[in-house]
């Protein structure tokens, strides 16, 4: 699984029929307490998240699954929203 910050919507007009109906969202990665990767990643909001959330991504056939619709040609969707979160550095 993945945390990241959700920094912006995507929308794709023209794409496979079986995205339709699946709202994307921009998220940057968490690498650590205090830094995000400047790297993007889009993934599938199967929980209603929004900008500026910190989200648990799943990666893979876990995230078809988390769909109920194998079909689906996605392998990244957030699937919960962190209200918080305490580690040990």
């Amino acid at each position: 699984m993945i945390i990241g910050k959700v920094v912006g919507n995507l929308w794709a007009t023209r794409k496979d029929e079986k995205l339709n109906g699946l709202k994307f969202l921009v998220v940057k990665k968490q690498l650590n307490k205090h830094a995000y990767s400047d790297e993007l990643i889009i993934a599938v909001d199967n929980v209603g998240a929004g900008i500026e959330d910190e989200v648990l991504i799943t990666t893979g056939s876990s995230a078809r699954i988390s769909l109920n619709r194998q079909e689906v040609p996605v392998d990244m969707v957030i699937v919960g929203i962190i209200d918080k979160m305490d580690y040990i550095e």
